[in-house]
């Protein structure tokens, strides 16, 4: 029964009869509790819509808050990873700095600074430890510390025992046997320098009476600095002997170090054939400084296309990775940028657009930065323009830093700003900026920078 029925039944029984009579009273209806229930319930539905839609509203908010809180987990998880990654990163490269250190000392006939950074790497228990004890033993050696080279060269073996030092190491305990008790010679460095330029006028004359001699020097416990001059002689010659010889060293029947050198001289004087060769040494290694090292010799020798294919098909991470920087060297733009957009995991598109900073696509990096549908990808090309990019970019970078509303984003604009030297750009950014923190963030650049424009700002808000 509708609630106009209901008033108008009302009004009548209030009404007058004519004559002053009470008019006769109609019968008053009678609502049962089905249509009560139906009159209330308009109300009692709003009631309800607007109670769901409450829950709904916090439901929704609750959910939106989960997702956040796991999206930031994975992010904490991929910052960690990387984090660990780069950590590890730094320690090879401290002790790959160490192993250099100690070699340079060693042509340099610093023997003792030799066998303190030795030491160092194979304290490290590091892929070049076993390396590290036999230049050790033959740093002491030099030094006339026949006890000391002794215990080395006996750590190297019940250390390493599968190690591919232990020939040189033999040979090398041959040496101080053979010369025990005699006191160092200094003029030893000076004999070696005397022997090379014999032999290399030999190799000039006569090569086959001076490669077995320089075999020798390669087989033997030799100074480094003498078994990369020997190397390089034989590098130079035309002859099949000496290249059958270089070829053999390269494939791995020497110590490693000397492996890698002899596979750096075929990329630097070989040609076609040596060429191949690296690219069997590579297909059949299984040890990722080899082939570390026959990516280097393909980089040298111009051989993009090789480069290229360990870049897309290698199985290994941290080599695709060199192979992709090692494009961006020899500037392969396009294969690059080919590579990028079929690209489908975060870091082979981070090592790619690396690549692309290095090659000078810096256009292409501002234009990822403001436009790449991957966040991640768009914050590492922000990144990548502070030390690519220069203070041509800085008026790029500041269009995005207005347009973008992401302070991840923001604040990595503003790092680009200060490692380009941007400085009147920071400045134009903080006199504009509302908001605290990121004011606060491009003073703190600012602070840094050293600049006539940054000093100046900066005196001025202390004289505000």
């Amino acid at each position: 029964m509708s609630f106009e029925i209901v008033l108008l039944a009302a009004s009548l029984a209030l009404g007058s009869a004519p004559g002053g009579q009470e008019p006769a009273r109609p019968s008053e209806p009678v609502v049962d509790a089905q249509e009560a229930d139906e009159a209330q319930e308009p109300d009692e539905m709003l009631e309800a819509r607007a109670t769901f839609e409450s829950e709904a509203g916090e439901l929704e908010q609750e959910q939106q808050e989960r997702e956040r809180a796991r999206q930031e987990r994975e992010q904490e998880k991929l910052e960690r990873e990387q984090e660990r990654q780069e950590h590890e990163q730094e320690r090879r490269e401290r002790e790959e700095e160490a192993y250099d250190e100690g070699t340079s000392a060693l042509d340099e006939g610093d023997w003792g600074r030799a066998a303190q950074e030795f030491r160092r790497v194979a304290d490290s228990k590091s892929r070049r430890s076993d390396g590290a004890l036999y230049w050790l033993a033959y740093a002491r050696h030099k030094q006339g510390q026949g006890t000391d080279a002794s215990a080395a060269l006996a750590e190297l073996r019940r250390d390493y025992p599968q190690s591919r030092w232990l020939k040189e190491a033999s040979a090398l305990e041959l040496e101080m046997k053979q010369r025990a008790g005699q006191p160092p010679r200094p003029e030893n460095v000076a004999d070696e320098d005397l022997k090379l330029m014999a032999l290399n006028g030999l190799m000039n004359s006569d090569p086959e009476q001076a490669i077995p001699l320089l075999e020798k020097i390669l087989q033997g416990p030799s100074s480094r600095k003498l078994q990369d001059k020997a190397l390089f002689v034989l590098c130079q010659s035309g002859s099949p002997r000496a290249r059958e010889i270089v070829v053999r060293i390269a494939r791995g029947e020497s110590q490693p170090d000397l492996q890698r050198r002899a596979i750096q001289n075929l990329g630097l004087f070989g040609g076609r054939d040596a060429r191949q060769t690296l690219a069997d040494i590579y297909k059949t290694s299984s040890d990722a400084s080899v082939k570390k090292a026959v990516l280097q010799a393909f980089m040298v020798g111009g051989e993009k296309d090789r480069v290229l294919e360990a870049a897309r098909t290698e199985k290994d991470p941290a080599l695709r990775k060199q192979a992709i920087q090692l494009l961006g060297v020899m500037g392969a733009r396009t294969e690059l940028w080919a590579m990028y957009t079929t690209a489908t995991d975060l870091e082979s598109k981070k090592a790619v657009l690396q690549a692309l900073a290095v090659s000078g696509e810096i256009d292409r990096i501002v234009e990822m930065a403001r436009t790449d549908k991957d966040y991640e990808m768009r914050l590492a090309a922000m990144r990548a323009l502070g030390p690519f990019g220069g203070p041509s970019k800085a008026g790029a970078i500041v269009e995005i830093y207005k347009a973008e509303s992401d302070r991840r984003i923001k604040e990595a604009a503003l790092s680009a700003l200060f490692v380009s030297g941007s400085a009147q750009a920071l400045i134009d950014i903080a006199r504009a900026e509302k908001d605290p923190e990121l004011k606060r963030k491009a003073v703190s650049h600012l602070a840094n920078m050293g600049s006539k424009e940054a000093t100046a700002y900066l005196l001025e808000i202390l004289n505000k």
